[in-house]
């Protein structure tokens, strides 16, 4: 106790549906330290979560088409012919990213 770096309690009551409230709020949040979240909820009267997972599947995403277009990058520099149809792929895979952003951003709104 001597090294509590938070000295003041403050004690308050709720009833059993207050309190069910307040549970189920920390667990949306991921939360299971009441005090943490308490203390939080006076301090910033709000906690946001952002769900970064859009941005892993997203980056997975990218990294598939801008592996296609090394390849056809490769492609291009043995031969040393560019290829309508290379173009083309390349031309749709940039859509693809397009697309993935533009989806990031609905999402995001």
């Amino acid at each position: 106790m001597a090294n509590r770096v938070r000295k003041n309690k403050i004690t308050f009551f709720v009833d059993d549906d207050e309190r069910a409230v307040i549970k189920l709020k920390m667990d949306k949040m991921n939360m299971s330290n009441l005090s943490l979240y308490l203390r939080k909820m006076a301090l910033e009267g709000r906690i946001i979560k952002v769900d970064y997972s859009i941005f892993n599947d997203i980056g997975k995403s990218i990294s598939g088409v801008s592996k296609n277009i090394n390849q056809i990058a490769k492609r291009i520099n043995a031969t040393e012919n560019i290829y309508t149809e290379d173009m083309r792929q390349i031309k749709q895979k940039q859509e693809e990213i397009w697309q993935l952003l533009r989806s990031i951003e609905s999402r995001l709104l």
